[in-house]
């Protein structure tokens, strides 16, 4: 029989960089997907199939929000939880049975654009009907969403420059484009599978414009781990405030205290003056690490 010492380690083999996880996915979402995954770990149920099973309760929960009603907030904030720690836990099974692929990363990413959608939307359907003027409350919404938006980019970019400098993980997104490259030409090669290569060719498209608007995650040039490491576990920490589970966790509180527009207004206001404070400590932080490494160089 395992201890508890052994299922504490084996969760954490389940993780992908703990030092980069939201606090959210850390205490909340995880430990909740992980008994789902030792509960299915013996049976056929793929990673991908848990994607899908975490879009549908994604969209009806969506749909459950945009209705009016206690009763129907009430299953769309459950629904909501339950696809966002059915989401964690698809990732956690492929990494402990290692039967992870390229494709099911980029159906995990698809699927969690397919929810915000969903649920964006039906919060705005759902409180515009609330609202006095439904043209102000659809700018707020759409204001909210944008700000999400920024959050998940800004955050990316601080947790990949992270992983490349702490864990050497620069060229993941490299190496995707050119797994499906390869693929797309084999694909094509062959015949068949037309939607399949359609996908991979959209997909790719999509990997261009993020590497073009991303900038090298490497830009203080080389500086050692360990020195990276401690002068931004910290602030990382903090970056992972803006990062999607938490804002899940955000909206979820603020759809059962029925204040709608506290959460809009915390994401519009709150969180983007704190991205902004973030930005203004990374950059005196970055110039005295690139001034601790010149001078280590010498």
């Amino acid at each position: 029989m395992a201890t508890p010492h052994g299922y504490f380690l084996e969760y954490f083999r389940s993780l992908k960089r703990p030092d980069v996880e939201e606090w959210a996915d850390l205490y909340i979402f995880r430990p909740l997907a992980f008994l789902l995954v030792k509960a299915i770990y013996r049976t056929n149920i793929t990673p991908n199939q848990l994607s899908g099973f975490s879009m549908a309760l994604g969209v009806v929960a969506g749909g459950l929000l945009g209705t009016a009603g206690a009763a129907a907030a009430g299953g769309g904030i459950a629904l909501f939880f339950a696809s966002v720690v059915v989401d964690c836990a698809d990732g956690q099974l492929a990494r402990l049975k290692k039967n992870g692929t390229h494709m099911g990363r980029v159906v995990d990413g698809a699927i969690d654009y397919v929810v915000g959608v969903a649920v964006y939307l039906g919060l705005g359907f759902g409180f515009v009907s609330a609202s006095p003027d439904p043209l102000k409350g659809w700018l707020l919404v759409a204001a909210a969403a944008a700000s999400n938006i920024v959050h998940s980019v800004v955050f990316d970019y601080y947790r990949n420059r992270y992983l490349a400098y702490v864990h050497g993980v620069s060229s993941a997104l490299v190496d995707d484009r050119n797994a499906f490259r390869r693929e797309y030409v084999e694909l094509g090669r062959r015949g068949g599978q037309g939607l399949r290569r359609w996908f991979i060719r959209l997909y790719l498209g999509y990997m261009a414009f993020q590497m073009k608007i991303s900038r090298d995650p490497m830009t203080l040039g080389p500086i050692e781990p360990e020195t990276f490491r401690k002068a931004n576990q910290f602030t990382m920490r903090l970056w992972t405030f803006l990062g999607s589970s938490t804002q899940a966790v955000l909206l979820m509180a603020a759809l059962l205290a029925r204040r709608l527009d506290l959460y809009f207004w915390t994401m519009i206001v709150v969180l983007n003056a704190g991205m902004f404070a973030l930005f203004l400590a990374q950059a005196a932080l970055d110039l005295r690490v690139k001034f601790v490494a010149a001078a280590a160089s010498k």
